[in-house]
């Protein structure tokens, strides 16, 4: 079968997920192309080994073969078994999913389960009702898909990652905010394990791992420089049930198997425990939820896990919680993160000895403000802290600042960083210098004590202005401090009243 083309398959797989347009509300297509995807994918591959099996050693040799496969399809459940049924169609795809699901458990292994699919489908109600999805819509959809071979030689798993990857952003972009809470911008993810450089046999973990686009994009980091990747392990916990199942489908498309995706509230429920203790990794990345309300801060102020060793932080903002299960994951020795934030988690007043208690710490090595648009529907500012628990000495007791907020390139509607943006970043934090208008170090005393604490990366890197303009700055500054901090007591007062 000859190879798919990366724009023939983005164009065919948008046009099916178009099908539902009328039928579904645009945010719910993910609910239903997902699942088919993966389920015409592994069908595909099934198919291909076991095609290769028979030609190497015969039916039976092929039938013994196929018991060993990463996936097993059941005999009955496959895609063409399927794609023959005309009525109640649904219905025979929630079975054939369940069937593939409990034909494939996770195994465990070093106190973790791997892989399994277990649940991987995602919700299936929606099949089963006709008058959402009635018998010829699916039957349409299921056609769409069974026009192209999905098999590793027609569609190897790096393009089939590629297209995936498109569509969540199709789906992000289609929805509006309501498909926000999966993606985060490619290219800003790339910066991030750029910086943070996994390497072969560590261990990567995303406690807000959404559909699994930063655990990926780890471990493409490691491919694209010819260095082993599989033996690294992956860790991800999501609380969104669809969201944490199409990320477990997103690491198999892109040819991962070790990995431990988990359904659950990080903050409620870490998943990754050490007896009584957080499980430690090397490398995490996260862009968690941003300022969420509601979040149970009474269980967080005495947790058993020793999570709020910076203080509680207030309830409208739970960014610090994050923050601090972050830290208390980073392995002792090697462990270093990168999390994408707002801006507000470097000024606001009412965390105040939360960050000066941060910075005491010192493994807070790096804040790099980047640009706006560089998230679906939204035009906000975002920053990364870049942590380290073990700070090389020359780096110790200093803070260096990176504005980057001009290194981004918007065209057709879509704001990304382009490499040379990235390599001017990445090398202004291993230069770990000052630079004029870009880069600033500052020691952390001078920044708890001439600065009551406070990260806004403009007030440590200033453009070279006349003394007019560095007036206006500042006040700019404030009043983007006094504005949040006005905010915020409209919102106490807000929820009092």
């Amino acid at each position: 079968m000859a190879q798919i083309t990366i724009d023939t398959l983005k164009s065919f797989l948008w046009s099916a997920a178009e099908n539902l347009r009328g039928q579904i509300d645009a945010a719910g297509y993910k609910e239903y192309i997902f699942p088919l995807l993966f389920f015409k994918r592994i069908s595909d591959v099934y198919d291909e080994q076991y095609a290769a099996f028979v030609a190497e050693g015969g039916e039976e040799y092929a039938e013994m073969q196929a018991m060993e496969l990463p996936i097993r399809i059941p005999d009955g459940e496959h895609w063409q078994d399927v794609r023959q049924v005309t009525e109640n169609v649904g219905q025979r795809l929630v079975e054939a999913f369940i069937a593939i699901e409990q034909a494939n458990p996770a195994r465990e292994n070093d106190g973790r389960m791997i892989g399994g699919l277990e649940g991987i489908f995602g919700p299936k109600d929606g099949w089963t009702n006709k008058n959402k999805m009635p018998d010829h819509i699916i039957t349409s959809i299921i056609e769409d898909f069974s026009r192209y071979n999905l098999s590793l030689s027609s569609c190897p798993a790096d393009e089939m990652g590629q297209a995936y990857e498109y569509l969540v952003g199709k789906f992000a972009d289609d929805a509006g905010n309501t498909a926000q809470e999966f993606y985060t911008n490619r290219t800003v993810v790339e910066l991030m394990a750029e910086i943070l450089q996994p390497q072969p046999d560590e261990s990567i973990y995303d406690p807000t791992c959404g559909s699994g686009g930063m655990l990926i994009k780890s471990l493409d980091h490691l491919r694209n420089q010819g260095k082993e990747w599989k033996g690294v392990h992956v860790f991800g916990q999501e609380v969104n049930g669809l969201t944490s199942a199409i990320a477990r489908m997103n690491l198999y498309l892109n040819g991962v198997e070790d990995f431990s995706i988990v359904c659950g509230d990080t903050l409620r429920n870490p998943a990754f425990l050490d007896g009584s203790h957080l499980r430690t990794f090397d490398i995490v990345l996260a862009n968690p939820p941003y300022s969420i309300k509601e979040w149970d801060r009474a269980a967080f102020e005495n947790d058993k896990w020793g999570r709020n060793f910076l203080g509680t932080p207030p309830q409208g903002r739970a960014d610090y919680a994050f923050i601090q299960h972050i830290l208390a994951s980073m392995d002792e020795k090697n462990g270093r993160c990168a999390i994408l934030l707002p801006h507000g988690v470097l000024f606001r007043k009412e965390e105040k000895e939360i960050r000066e208690k941060l910075i005491n710490m010192d493994i807070l090595e790096c804040v790099i403000g980047i640009g706006k648009n560089l998230f679906f529907n939204s035009g906000m500012d975002a920053c990364i802290m870049l942590f380290r628990k073990n700070k090389p000495a020359e780096r110790k007791g200093k803070l260096l600042f990176i504005d980057a907020h001009q290194e981004v390139t918007r065209k057709n509607a879509e704001s990304y960083m382009e490499p040379h943006h990235i390599a001017k970043i990445v090398e202004a934090y291993r230069k770990y210098e000052n630079v004029d208008g870009f880069s600033k170090i500052e020691e952390n005393r001078n920044i708890i004590s001439n600065n009551k604490s406070k990260l806004s990366i403009k007030r440590y890197v200033r453009p070279e202005q006349s003394l007019n303009q560095a007036s206006c700055t500042t006040h700019l500054t404030a009043w983007q401090e006094n504005m949040m901090t006005l905010h915020t007591l409209l919102d106490y007062l807000n929820k009092n009243l």
